[in-house]
């Protein structure tokens, strides 16, 4: 098998080369939007690149900080500290090798597509709201009603423009030059421009991305670190859960996604990369780095680039280690403000109104778990929103499957039902409501010929046989067989 990851090299070298160049903004960025020095990003997309592709038998997926988990990264931290939290990716890593080997991977699909919908558009909605403020150079929403730093909002402001417009300019079709490096270049420049020349736009030091300088040991010694003392509480265990959780769903979403781009045409094993993707997150959180997801935005870079096998991801760790150790005091010099609109972008993509529109006109049965989604993760959070938007999905699922079941017909005075379907609980308010409609001394057919029914229904049809000969009633059943069942249950 890891022969077969260097079968490519010309292809994924290049190919990782494009992938490193899109991945260096999106570590830096994620890190600040979730809170967590920007080199705790750059460790992720490090051990994304050098570990989870010698674990993984996703060929063309690539792995590192997942905007996703930026929003509850952000809170988590807050709420229980960065060395905590740093022991809750590593106790979700546990989680989610646990997950691979109890091959829980398929299941991944019964999540209704509305609820995972939703839940992107409210992690780009949370994207949104966590980065205007960094892009306008101050901590908090509200402090921009008095104040915004002019240089940040002007860097912002052309960031977005640029990035807006890249689709319309002939540089899209240069495929190794991504627009988030291109931004963060163009933003970088003109930090350095206010600065010499119009110190009213200069940036301070907090504008600025701060990783640590020095080398490798240097590096090191500044890393944050796990600690055994957040075993214990329970608040670490609840956080871990909660990332194992939505970061197997980002991966497993992810990883469906790739697989439909790969020219080869192969099929990535959910378990495998499961457990690949928590043996990253062990060894990322003991690094200090953030929790790792396989990354769509990296993929697809890989996939466009003309990657073929896992040395691509190989390839953008290596150079991402390189420029963590090596380019330090280069990356200090690029402005918060960038990452923050680069990100913004990437918020307004995931809650774009053309997905509200798209899901409205799918029907009511579609918005309604995929707008309550939406508003659960934003009240509350985003795995309490995810569950609430399953349940509610599900209730759907379950009301569209009993008003189908019962076929009713009246022909001649006489009730002809008919099961469309097979018979189960959810479908006893149906047929219940079905016979509540024969007129006594009438006359009904039950015909539940080659569908299978369960005991509740069983026990619906015994009960309405009973008060069918009190009231007069002609009922006669066909295709079921009721020996042994009475009627109490149904009551």
């Amino acid at each position: 098998m890891l022969g077969q990851m260097f079968a490519y090299p010309k292809q994924d070298l290049v190919a990782g080369i494009v992938v490193f160049l899109v991945a260096l903004p999106l570590c830096l960025g994620i890190a600040v939007a979730s809170g967590v020095p920007p080199v705790s990003g750059l460790v992720a997309g490090i051990v994304g690149g050098l570990v989870v592709p010698f674990l993984s038998r996703s060929s063309l997926s690539v792995s590192g900080p997942a905007a996703g988990l930026a929003a509850i990264v952000l809170v988590e931290v807050e709420a229980i500290g960065l060395p905590a939290f740093l022991t809750a990716v590593i106790l979700a890593g546990l989680m989610q090798v646990a997950f691979g080997v109890l091959k829980t991977g398929v299941y991944s699909t019964l999540v209704p597509s509305s609820v995972i919908k939703g839940m992107l558009a409210a992690i780009g909605a949370t994207i949104v709201l966590k980065q205007v403020p960094t892009a306008l150079g101050v901590k908090t929403l509200s402090e921009i009603a008095t104040y915004v730093h002019p240089g940040s909002a002007v860097i912002a402001v052309v960031s977005l423009v640029v990035l807006y417009a890249w689709r319309a300019s002939p540089l899209q079709r240069v495929y190794w030059l991504p627009p988030a490096l291109v931004v963060v270049a163009l933003a970088t420049g003109l930090s350095e421009l206010f600065g010499a020349f119009a110190p009213a736009l200069a940036l301070e030091p907090k504008h600025l991305v701060s990783v640590p300088t020095g080398g490798l040991f240097s590096l090191a010694s500044a890393l944050p670190r796990p600690t055994l003392g957040a075993l214990p509480e329970v608040s670490t265990w609840v956080v871990a859960a909660t990332i194992a959780i939505v970061a197997s769903l980002e991966t497993l979403l992810s990883v469906q996604a790739v697989d439909r781009l790969d020219p080869l045409h192969r099929r990535s094993p959910p378990d495998t990369e499961l457990v690949a993707q928590g043996l990253g997150n062990i060894v990322s959180g003991l690094l200090g780095g953030l929790p790792i997801t396989s990354v769509i935005v990296r993929s697809g870079a890989n996939v466009a680039a003309g990657g073929r096998e896992r040395f691509a991801a190989v390839v953008h760790g290596v150079l991402l280690f390189v420029a963590v150790v090596g380019l330090a005091p280069l990356l200090n010099h690029i402005p918060l403000a960038v990452l923050a609109a680069v990100l913004i972008q990437i918020g307004l993509t995931l809650c774009r109104v053309s997905l509200w529109q798209e899901q409205y006109r799918l029907g009511f049965d579609q918005f309604a778990p995929f707008a309550i989604t939406v508003a659960a993760i934003l009240y509350e959070d985003l795995l309490v929103g995810v569950t609430i938007g399953i349940v509610v999905g599900i209730g759907f699922v379950l009301r569209h499957t009993a008003r189908g079941t019962v076929a009713v017909r009246e022909e001649g005075g006489k009730w002809l039902f008919h099961l469309r379907r097979d018979g189960t609980f959810v479908a006893k308010a149906a047929l219940q409501s079905a016979f509540d409609r024969v007129p006594d001394s009438g006359h009904a057919i039950l015909d539940a010929s080659g569908e299978y029914m369960d005991h509740d229904m069983k026990e619906l049809v015994a009960a309405f046989q009973v008060e069918a000969r009190r009231r007069n009633i002609d009922f006669s059943v066909l295709g079921l067989d009721l020996k042994g069942v009475t009627g109490g249950g149904a009551h």
